[in-house]
């Protein structure tokens, strides 16, 4: 990470100066980091990593979510069968329930499938994804190793730990950044043509480069508290669940299980005028929410306390540098999408800076980067803000007869259930976050005129409008559309009597890696209306048609960035 205190370089006793020289430098080695270099390092692009914690050391207990999205991503890495594996027990539920405390009655549950389930059931409002990869519950504790552990056997990647990088300057060749090591005050200097900023909430990076946070910096406060609580679980009346929400007049909070046997994660939901996270006694807040007597025992591991905010950087990028991640935006980690709109980020900016590195498209493919991500970003954080203020305002409308064990008291918990289940199932079974957005403002998409169909937090239309997410499809031999489509360029050819010779040749004159795929069955010809549908590496698509353009050279260039985008 980047230190404040930039004078700090002057002021070591040092012997020696370690010098480092690579294409890219990643400061930060959390799941966007490691994401970014993984996809880089595939595309062949050499990396080194600058991570402030020892080699081993476990990151924080958030992020509980690996959206479908990223698991498509993860799939493509190679390690998405690990992830998988791993987290909760492969019998646990991954269901979210809604109770009057977590021992107490239950209102409501959204099924979710098990690990072990994930691909046989179909029949919840979360069992049947348009995808290879279905989402995973899954904790940062546990996913994080998986990711550190692929990246550090790469060949093209160099992680330094326990390095601090303190300042940095650019010239038109470069980057050239300056830090030291922590446990020797070594100097360390890292020459890089390019440098991503992938340091979390409290961003040197973005800093540096002048960029500003905004929108809404306080959307509501959690007091969060990390516990150990092996007897916990057998006080349940009910199935366990990934994620039980306790809903009672004296208290609203949220129960995570991390490894589904003895851990938990807390989230104590505090009140508008609950301005400081000491506001409410933590250990009775607790036992409300777990609806437990003072005689049961717990530890506490750590406190995780967070505010939730709606904040998006200005800029994400200066001349050779960018942001990604929490470095970015900030906002309320609903459905996980905090990490995984990050790793979004880093998949957007890791195609464009191999074509680019790898020398078949111009340095103009990197303005993409930011009039593709920044709207989306901020399309994303209203969703994650506006669902946290709706929920919010069912918390501070708890009704008192709510625990009250009567025909009235049933009725009330039905109705209230009922409302629960319609409000939150649209979050945690997102279909239209992970596969809805669209880029409509591009400089490397070939618009057509036609309106991408819109989107809900819940539901999507599959379109092959160009900006949209390249629809998945199986095909006829069974195989996965997006594992057909590799790493880059895909034009998909639904009507395999169309000669897409000349596109192919040119491509390959000007070093475009690009590949046919020739899709059928039924799913490909009530989707893929047009017979070429041009996919990018991100598996959004970029042109489609009837036949090839006449200007084939105008189409390759707007693709690798070497002109600018039609009017």
């Amino acid at each position: 990470m980047i230190s404040p205190i930039r004078w700090r370089v002057r002021t070591l006793k040092v012997h020696m100066m370690q010098t480092e020289n690579s294409p890219v430098l990643i400061i930060g080695a959390g799941p966007v980091g490691l994401s970014l270099a993984m996809d880089l390092a595939q595309r062949g692009v050499q990396v080194i990593m600058v991570e402030t914690r020892h080699r081993g050391e476990p990151p924080n207990v958030k992020c509980n979510h690996v959206s479908a999205r990223t698991m498509e991503i993860f799939r493509r890495l190679g390690v998405a069968h690990k992830i998988r594996s791993s987290g909760l027990p492969e019998d646990y539920p991954h269901d979210v329930a809604y109770r009057t405390s977590f021992t107490g009655m239950e209102l409501s549950r959204i099924p979710i499938p098990c690990r072990r389930d994930r691909f046989t059931d179909t029949a919840g409002p979360d069992g049947n994804w348009p995808t290879p990869e279905p989402p995973h519950r899954i904790n940062q504790i546990y996913l994080e190793p998986i990711l550190f552990k692929h990246v550090a056997a790469l060949p093209n990647v160099k992680i330094l730990n326990r390095t601090c990088i303190d300042d940095f300057t650019q010239d038109d060749a470069g980057v050239t950044a300056i830090g030291h090591h922590l446990d020797t005050g070594e100097l360390v200097s890292i020459r890089c043509q390019y440098m991503v900023g992938c340091d979390g909430g409290r961003s040197e990076t973005r800093k540096k480069i002048g960029a500003k946070l905004e929108g809404v910096d306080v959307v509501g406060r959690v007091q969060s508290t990390y516990i150990r609580a092996p007897e916990l679980i057998k006080r349940l009346k009910v199935a366990p669940a990934w994620a039980t929400f306790s809903l009672n007049p004296r208290r609203c909070g949220n129960v995570y299980a991390i490894d589904g046997k003895e851990n938990w994660l807390i989230h104590n939901y505090l009140k508008e005028d609950e301005t400081d996270f000491e506001s409410v006694d933590r250990d009775w807040a607790i036992r409300q929410i777990l609806g437990v007597g003072d005689d049961f025992q717990y530890e506490i591991l750590t406190n995780e306390d967070w505010v939730g905010r709606r904040l998006v950087a200005d800029k994400f990028r200066d001349r050779r540098v960018f942001i990604c991640g929490d470095a970015a935006h900030l906002w309320i980690p609903m459905a996980g999408y905090g990490m995984n709109a990050g790793i979004a980020d880093a998949m957007n900016l890791s195609w464009l800076l191999a074509a680019h590195l790898n020398g078949w498209a111009s340095a103009g493919v990197l303005d993409a980067y930011e009039r593709e991500r920044k709207p989306i970003t901020e399309q994303v954080s209203r969703f994650a803000m506006n669902h946290a203020i709706a929920l919010q305002k069912e918390r501070e409308a708890i009704p008192t007869g709510l625990e009250e064990l009567s025909s009235d008291g049933d009725a009330l918990r039905t109705r209230t259930g009922q409302k629960l289940y319609d409000l939150n199932v649209q979050q945690y079974c997102c279909a239209g976050l992970n596969f809805g957005y669209f880029y409509d403002a591009s400089p490397m998409i070939a618009y057509d005129g036609e309106t991408p169909p819109g989107y809900t937090m819940y539901q999507f239309t599959p379109s092959t409008v160009p900006g949209c997410r390249t629809p998945h499809i199986w095909l006829a031999n069974g195989e996965s559309l997006y594992d057909a489509m590799g790493d880059d360029y895909a034009l998909l050819r639904a009507n395999p009597s169309v000669d897409v010779s000349p596109l192919v040749r040119e491509a390959k004159a000007r070093g475009i890696p690009l590949r046919v795929v020739d899709i059928n069955g039924e799913a490909a010809h009530h989707i893929y209306k047009e017979p070429l549908v041009l996919s990018r590496p991100d598996q959004h698509v970029a042109w489609r048609g009837h036949e090839l353009p006449d200007d084939l050279s105008a189409l390759l260039d707007l693709i690798s960035g070497t002109i600018k985008e039609h009017a």
